[in-house]
């Protein structure tokens, strides 16, 4: 394993890699901090930039813009009382109050250096348990394949927040714009509707600047803004001997919590936030204390979010399934670059796998530097209003679009799909499951056929083959999950009545 690290340091630090690296850890520190913007809307603006660099390079500065992201948004949950990230919503509830106590420095340190301690922690940890997974991974066929992609669309749909209704009409939709185009096989215009612009398709830059870059924006500005930055001095950068001393133990669990949960496809790394900080205060001596600014309460989420972060990408090197949007977004900067997602990215690129690797490691290194002795900088960005930062975003999403093919019906299609967004948002349809419908259903569909090739037809070849139709039962599993309570509930309401 040591090798292989080591090769992948030859790899991540080359100047360029370096670079990028740099450049997405402070993205992804800048748009934590800007409560709104969120890493979803920037991958999804960047998108188009990626196509111009090499493989490695743009999922080095994707990477280090979804991490970052995680340090960046406990600076505004501590300093604002407002989280920048859904995953900071647990360290406003003790960072915030160790702010107002005079202790804003230590709080921000604590954090810092927690996510540095499990950022290292669970990249060790994707090192050694992705190879395995990957070999296990080799059985899998075509079937296989299908069952994981269906699995992974599931998971998004259950875990959306949404009513399952709305959220399986998403992934529906999304399936079905993931139709439009030629098809590979047989040669057929689908749903191109005679213009010739969309016979390759929909292209997922302009869909996903659309959903998650302007509309987001869009619904910011139209929202009166409600941030309040402390003025207060922020204290020593550095925590007490006894705040390290209950920090320190407090942060290895969090790292342990976020590990294991980081790999659960939907909301992994928001809900290890949760149980790291439930855990903590389950076990304390000092359970009076959480809310009111025990140290605690404050590195055990912020450890879990940045290790969950971190092996949320063990399921999209290994098996081609990512666990958050961010995620999926970068599985389509993958195919953009003409690579697979798989089992087969380790054999046949192993560049690609262990020079990420390697980045994450020199990333949060970086992102401690860029965050403590910057934070006056943070601070002081914190007080920008949104009306300036839209035209800059706007302008960026526009340049991105056009800039692919240097085609207005990229344009068009951003337009649409923006105002497509804003509009699921306001009438409570979430549009993740639609994105990962989009990306996720023109490779079920590929599988899909090649098992009813192989099958002669015969759909019972996912249930006949051990690995397949143990993932068939956790999508049953999952379905049921949500279905019975309903259940339940409307069946209470019926004998009531």
């Amino acid at each position: 394993m040591f090798d292989t690290i080591i090769y992948g340091f030859t790899l991540a630090g080359t100047w360029q890699n370096l670079g990028f690296a740099f450049v997405g850890c402070l993205l992804g520190t800048l748009i934590g901090v800007l409560p709104g913007v969120g890493p979803l809307a920037t991958v999804s603006m960047l998108l188009s930039m990626t196509i111009y660099l090499d493989p490695l390079s743009s999922l080095v500065m994707l990477a280090g813009i979804f991490y970052g992201a995680q340090y960046g948004g406990s600076t505004t949950a501590i300093l604002c009382n407002l989280p920048g990230e859904a995953s900071a919503v647990v360290t406003v509830l003790d960072g915030h109050q160790m702010a107002r106590k005079g202790r804003a420095g230590a709080a921000l340190a604590v954090a810092a250096l927690g996510s540095l301690f499990a950022g290292i922690c669970a990249t060790l940890v994707i090192a050694l348990f992705a190879p395995i997974l990957s070999n296990f991974a080799l059985r899998f066929n075509a079937p296989e394949y299908f069952a994981l992609m269906l699995l992974g669309l599931m998971a998004a749909v259950v875990f959306s927040g949404a009513g399952l209704v709305k959220a399986l009409a998403m992934a529906a939709l999304g399936i079905l714009l993931g139709t439009v185009g030629t098809d590979v096989e047989t040669g057929a215009a689908r749903f191109t509707f005679g213009m010739p612009e969309l016979s390759e398709g929909i292209g997922i830059v302009a869909l996903s600047m659309g959903l998650f870059g302007l509309s987001e924006i869009i619904m910011n500005v139209s929202n009166a803004e409600s941030r309040e930055v402390m003025n207060a001095n922020l204290g020593k950068l550095w925590p007490s001997r006894e705040e390290a001393r209950r920090a320190a133990p407090a942060a290895a669990r969090g790292t342990v919590v976020g590990s294991l949960l980081g790999v659960l496809p939907g909301g992994g790394v928001v809900l290890s936030t949760f149980v790291a900080y439930m855990l903590e205060q389950k076990i304390s001596r000092r359970p009076q204390e959480f809310g009111k600014g025990a140290v605690e309460g404050l590195a055990a989420p912020e450890a879990a979010n940045n290790a969950a972060a971190q092996t949320s990408f063990i399921p999209l090197l290994t098996l081609g399934i990512p666990t958050t949007p961010t995620l999926a977004l970068m599985l389509g900067a993958m195919i953009m670059q003409g690579i697979q997602p798989g089992p087969e990215v380790m054999a046949t690129r192993p560049d690609l796998f262990w020079g990420l690797i390697a980045s994450m490691l020199i990333g949060n290194v970086m992102l401690v530097i860029i965050n403590l002795p910057l934070i006056g900088l943070w601070v002081q960005l914190l007080r920008v209003p949104y009306r300036i930062l839209f035209p800059v975003i706007l302008t960026i999403c526009c340049i991105g679009a056009y800039s692919l093919e240097f085609s207005m019906v990229d344009l068009l299609a951003l337009s649409a799909f923006a105002g497509g967004g804003v509009l699921l948002v306001a009438f409570g349809f979430p549009p993740v499951p639609l994105l990962l419908g989009f990306i996720l259903g023109p490779l079920a569909e590929e599988n899909l056929r090649r098992a009813m090739a192989i099958s002669g037809g015969d759909a019972s070849v996912f249930f006949t083959r051990p690995i397949s139709a143990t993932i068939v039962l956790m999508i049953v599993a999952l379905v049921l999950v949500v279905v019975m309570p309903t259940f339940k509930r409307n069946r209470a309401v019926f004998e009531e009545q």
